[in-house]
């Protein structure tokens, strides 16, 4: 039996970075039995790449398989046939079967640069519920009732807007939460946009004599941008098949408030750790230099040292080409509106341009970078807690502070 501080140490990984424990207390029992858990996670392969919103359910997969926890890869080649609903205001096309096939097989290579393959069980949805057929689906249908499907909030936003829902898209957090029953999980992760999918399992678990799963939800982390959550069709992404100077760049571009999340949710530092990487900022060390461990690290995760090592020297040569002044003036700016600040209305309250009108012909031509990066779009804006260096032609130089 594992003692009291091998519990409290288990929870503890459990927790962090997490959203919500449910329920802590049964956790603690199922800690209790001193047998590796069974930690389901499932991902429908929806689309080819992954990006490293993704992986902050694959990171806590594998700090939970370090523990010595059984960890269950669930491919959900079945329910990406049918489409998840969640978060989506319109019915998503199924995909076919194809599709999914060669999508999963760039999920499962690109998930096994985080997870110990030897240690993990890859299972597939497809396996059970197509032997399940037309009868079994049609009981597992009469398991929960439709008034409440209409409980979870998109489902009720659309119901009232008069939106159309299809039938099909009310088996899909059956379909999940039988999965569960399927493999016997103790425990289900999920985003927390997850969370009624998740609830299913445990609902069916009961109805099926089974011990439900406790359920651990993680945030959805937040893109490039800083507002919306990590997304291909908001362009705000950073892909696991990135390549390592991109992803590198990618890194650096985040605001210094931002960084912070993903070194919670994405980063290997204990807590101690990141909590001593704030002291130093409080002491006066550079935020930069920290943000730079941490592309070094992410880098690294998926590329080894030495191309983590060669990314670093890139972006530092990219930065140098400019030949950027020692002391730089800096300007601070507060941004009341949480979309951001203006760049082009930036530049102009710190006189490196006329007017906005020249900073927008500028940026048409190449001749404004950020953080040695060329800026191509006009209307960027700037987040609250981002320090980067603003290169105006091939002369002016600046820091911009946003608080």
């Amino acid at each position: 039996m594992r003692s009291d501080a091998e519990i409290q140490h288990h929870l503890a990984v459990f927790k962090r970075g997490a959203e919500e424990c449910l329920i802590e207390s049964e956790l603690i029992e199922k800690l209790k039995l001193d047998r590796p858990l069974r930690i389901k996670a499932g991902f429908d392969p929806t689309r080819p790449d992954l990006h490293l919103g993704h992986t902050v359910l694959f990171n806590k997969l594998k700090q939970l398989q370090d523990l010595g926890h059984h960890i269950l890869f669930l491919i959900g080649d079945f329910t990406a046939m049918i489409g998840d609903p969640t978060g989506k205001n319109v019915t998503r096309p199924p995909l076919s079967r194809e599709e999914v096939s060669q999508n999963a097989k760039t999920y499962t290579e690109q998930a096994f640069l985080i997870l110990d393959r030897e240690r993990t069980e890859l299972v597939y949805n497809s396996d059970w519920m197509s032997d399940l057929g037309a009868e079994g689906m049609i009981r597992l249908a009469s398991r929960y009732t439709v008034a409440r499907m209409l409980e979870r909030d998109d489902f009720t936003q659309r119901y009232q807007k008069g939106q159309s829902i299809a039938i099909h898209e009310f088996l899909y957090p059956l379909v999940q939460g039988y999965d569960s029953v399927a493999l016997k999980a103790d425990v289900e992760l999920g985003g927390t946009d997850q969370k009624f999918n998740l609830l299913m399992g445990r609902t069916l678990q009961h109805q099926h004599n089974q011990s439900p799963q406790c359920i651990l939800t993680l945030p959805l982390l937040e893109g490039l941008d800083g507002v919306n959550k990590m997304s291909k069709s908001l362009d705000n992404y950073i892909g696991v098949t990135d390549l390592p100077n991109d992803m590198f760049g990618k890194l650096m571009s985040i605001s210094d408030t931002l960084m912070w999340r993903y070194y919670a949710l994405l980063s290997a530092r204990s807590e101690s750790e990141i909590t001593q990487l704030k002291n130093e900022i409080e002491l006066g060390r550079n935020p930069k230099e920290i943000k730079v461990e941490l592309a070094q690290e992410l880098v690294a995760r998926f590329y080894g040292d030495n191309l983590a090592h060669t990314a670093k020297e890139a972006f530092d040569a990219r930065f140098r080409q400019g030949l950027v002044p020692e002391n730089l003036e800096e300007y601070r700016f507060i941004a009341e509106d949480k979309d951001g600040l203006g760049l082009l209305q930036l530049l102009k309250q710190a006189n490196l341009v006329t007017t906005t009108s020249e900073a927008g012909r500028l940026v048409e031509q190449g001749g404004i970078k950020l953080d040695g990066e060329r800026v191509n779009n006009k209307q960027i804006k700037l987040q609250s807690g981002i320090s980067c260096v603003v290169q105006v032609g091939k002369r002016k130089f600046a820091r911009l502070i946003i608080e």
